[in-house]
């Protein structure tokens, strides 16, 4: 028997404020017509003025502990996938510990981007496999509208703000690709593309915020090929085919690279689990936004064999095979 980190809980949270494209269209020189054929995006939710990103994780991660059924104590490592922390330091990990009362253990943050809840998911599982945890709360929490050049048509309509939880537990499984849990993470970055996609400050650069700088074409052309990399990895890596695959649950980035991604690899797009039109791209929250979703309407169930995978700036990008 060995040891797997099996997702026990699912939350998220969105801000109030919902803003489509025609409001957007009022503020730059844009259409709604112009943002659905290049993305997908009909809307996308902005955080209030005062909200940040650790309300938005403080939330998600109340929800999904209301779902496992456990209170914050019992939690013993956070992680918090995040590009727009409330603060330089300290990490805003920790103000999602002080709010669910957590004692023990400890949190911090990581960032990868809109591969960061990636990241951080196979971070606590290896935290679990090697018996330092039992249990652990990973967080993808983003005010992404706080980093963009309101006057730049080509970012400013893709992005929205929202954070999505799931609380992990250890379990045992016999090393198979049956058992219940993660089976497997694979991660990659590149930085030499560094300037594809990036955000142009920085504390010890500038010392201001930034805003997000992208060349959306380029960006489109590896995300394509990264992820039908890093998602053919997986299956390989677990002696398994596409068909053999319940559910997808993409990065929300981008109507068209979903599409691409799955032309690709030969996955039908009714299994693939969508939210970019409602939700835009919300950075590191996009997938446990995407994943609580599905699990709570019905679509994804307890024993279905799910893949989630991401690809945002550095490059990075990574994937994960997880049943349900």
């Amino acid at each position: 028997m060995i040891a797997r980190s099996q997702i026990i809980g699912c939350g998220s949270y969105l801000p109030a404020r919902l803003v489509t494209n025609a409001e957007l269209a009022d503020k730059v020189d844009t259409t709604d017509e112009w943002i659905v054929e290049r993305s997908g995006i009909r809307q996308r939710h902005l955080a209030a003025d005062g909200e940040v990103t650790s309300d938005l994780a403080i939330a998600a991660a109340t929800r999904a502990l209301q779902a496992a059924g456990l209170s914050g104590s019992a939690v013993d490592l956070i992680i918090l996938a995040t590009t727009t922390p409330d603060h330089t330091f300290p990490a805003t990990a920790t103000k999602v510990q002080r709010a669910i009362g957590m004692k023990h253990g400890f949190a911090f943050d990581i960032q990868a981007v809109c591969s960061g809840f990636v990241y951080a998911l196979s971070i606590a599982d290896n935290f679990i496999k090697s018996g330092q945890v039992q249990t652990a709360l990973v967080i993808g929490a983003e005010t992404f509208s706080r980093i963009l050049d309101w006057t730049d048509r080509t970012t400013s309509v893709l992005f929205g703000d929202g954070a999505g939880a799931v609380v992990l537990r250890a379990g045992r499984g016999k090393g198979a690709s049956q058992d219940r849990g993660i089976l497997s993470t694979h991660l990659h970055s590149d930085g030499t593309h560094h300037d594809l996609l990036y955000v142009d400050g920085g504390p010890s650069s500038t010392q201001t915020v930034g805003h997000v700088r992208m060349e959306g074409r380029e960006v489109f052309r590896h995300a394509v090929i990264n992820l039908a990399s890093v998602v053919g990895e997986a299956l390989t890596a677990n002696n398994l085919k596409a068909e053999d695959i319940d559910w997808v649950v993409p990065h929300q980035a981008n109507r068209r690279i979903i599409e691409g991604t799955a032309r690709k690899l030969g996955f039908p797009m009714d299994r693939m689990v969508m939210t970019v039109e409602r939700h835009a791209n919300t950075s590191a929250a996009s997938i446990p936004l995407a994943l609580t979703e599905a699990v709570g309407d019905g679509r994804i169930k307890q024993g279905q064999l799910v893949l989630l995978e991401a690809m945002g700036g550095g490059f990075t990008w990574g994937s994960a095979l997880v049943r349900m």
